[in-house]
């Protein structure tokens, strides 16, 4: 069977690399580099900036405690210099291995005219198509917008700006204000709304005092019009350079009106990854919903497999996510009203543990359990200043099963996957009680687990 892949990123590579391994003919078209935003823009930067964001902050707490003398003087340039090489060095592997599995890759702009795709005035011919675009930074309808940044553009920067004003109240807002804060930049976090949604309050606020110190946000305000010195808002003038994370939008025009689209422009698709066009596939960011990398590369194996005959769903409960900061802040929870971009018989689709208990028992049998971080690699020189994180989960006590879950702590963004893929096979909290920890560890999960697993 022939596959065409439209999108090296994420989804569209894990497509690929899925079907070459079931021995199918794979072409994988890419007008960029493979890895699409996570490798070349968005998570890895992330992770080389905030590497050194957090050595800034320990070298800074270790000074004020007396127990270290250090000039951290350094040079935004050279950090950038960095984490391009080793970009770099990523990209290569990554394209090795892709060829390596046999994939066909054509470097050039795709374009689909009534069911063919071309690429480079050259027709590739297909059973199956999946297509996985992703998508680009949202620029709100703000006069002045040609003004500001994205994320797109913070390798670019030539120097650290002394101030920054970042529109926006989610992931890519935070971890951006955490980082140029730990590198000495005036940081104001500019909210329409409220601050990081997604989080319960406590989450929050811990958020907000103890790892964005720095940090003064602002929510409930509005961007009137930004210009060159600065963002004019409903608050007044800020003046600074400006970084637009607001949100992103499908790069679906490679579609035109070929099959359905939400309203966001995003592709609609069933749990299968079916678009409503025949034999046409779609994953990842162009799909809408949860826009994290493992939920990508998720739906571009489902994509794949189910191109290919193997019949397969899409699973999006207890999804795990999390936050780069000076700790990782990790959460989960079991609701498949996260990935509210799949339309077409999405929910029916969807394999999720549901419950026959009304709201009102639900809420009569579900209890929180929180604990504070426990002192270990990355927080034990936080403990005097009780800075060592939390974690709370929320658990039905009748049937055992964990309804949310949220970790403030070193050690949060690996423990979290590992808890839910145990939490989506189905254990419940009474198993926990075998559970034989490493040590030491931030994890405190585990405590938790282990306290409930008396009930």
């Amino acid at each position: 069977m022939k596959l065409v892949i439209i999108g090296g990123g994420p989804a569209g590579r894990a497509a690929a690399m899925e079907s070459a391994a079931l021995e199918e003919e794979v072409t994988l078209i890419e007008k960029g580099p493979v890895g699409g935003t996570c490798l070349n823009e968005g998570c890895m930067v992330i992770c080389g900036l905030n590497d050194v964001a957090r050595f800034l902050n320990d070298a800074q707490n270790f000074q004020e405690m007396g127990l270290v003398d250090v000039n951290c003087d350094f040079s935004y340039e050279k950090v950038v210099h960095g984490v391009k090489e080793t970009l770099n060095k990523i990209r290569h592997v990554t394209k090795k291995e892709t060829l390596e599995a046999g994939i066909e890759l054509v470097s050039a702009e795709a374009k689909l005219e009534d069911g063919t795709v071309w690429a480079d005035d050259a027709e590739y011919e297909y059973d199956r198509l999946i297509i996985a675009t992703g998508a680009r930074p949202f620029i709100p309808p703000v006069n002045g917008s040609e003004h500001a940044i994205t994320y797109k553009d913070i390798l670019d920067l030539k120097e650290l700006p002394e101030k920054l004003n970042i529109i926006g109240s989610g992931v890519i807002a935070t971890e951006f204000a955490h980082i140029f804060s730990a590198m000495g930049c005036e940081v104001h976090i500019l909210c329409r709304n409220e601050f990081l949604r997604p989080l319960e309050d406590d989450a929050r606020n811990y958020v907000e005092e103890k790892l964005l110190k720095k940090v003064k946000i602002h929510k409930k305000i509005s961007a009137q019009e930004i210009n060159s010195t600065g963002v004019e808002t409903s608050a007044g003038f800020f003046e600074g350079t400006v970084l637009l994370a607001t949100g992103t939008v499908p790069n679906s025009e490679l579609v035109r009106d070929s099959m359905e689209k939400g309203r966001g422009g995003e592709i609609r698709v069933n749990a299968k990854m079916e678009t409503s066009a025949p034999h046409i596939y779609a994953a990842g960011d162009v799909v809408g919903g949860v826009g994290t990398t493992p939920v990508a590369r998720m739906e571009g194996t489902i994509a794949a497999r189910n191109a290919l005959g193997i019949a397969t769903q899409a699973d999006y409960s207890f999804l795990p996510q999390a936050i780069s900061l000076d700790y990782d802040v990790a959460f989960l929870q079991n609701d498949y009203s996260q990935k509210q971009s799949l339309q077409t018989d999405t929910k029916k689709d969807l394999k999720i543990d549901s419950s026959n208990l009304t709201k009102d028992q639900i809420a009569e049998n579900v209890v929180d359990g929180r604990i504070p971080g426990s002192a270990g690699p990355g927080s034990f020189w936080r403990v005097l200043s009780s800075e060592t994180g939390f974690s709370k989960t929320s658990v039905d006590l009748e049937s055992g099963s964990v309804k949310k879950m949220v970790s403030i702590a070193p050690s949060a963004r690996n423990n979290m996957s590992y808890l839910s893929m145990l939490l989506r096979l189905g254990l419940k909290t009474y198993e926990f009680n075998h559970f034989v920890e490493t040590h030491p560890s931030t994890d405190s999960v585990y405590k938790l687990m282990r306290f409930f697993s008396r009930y």
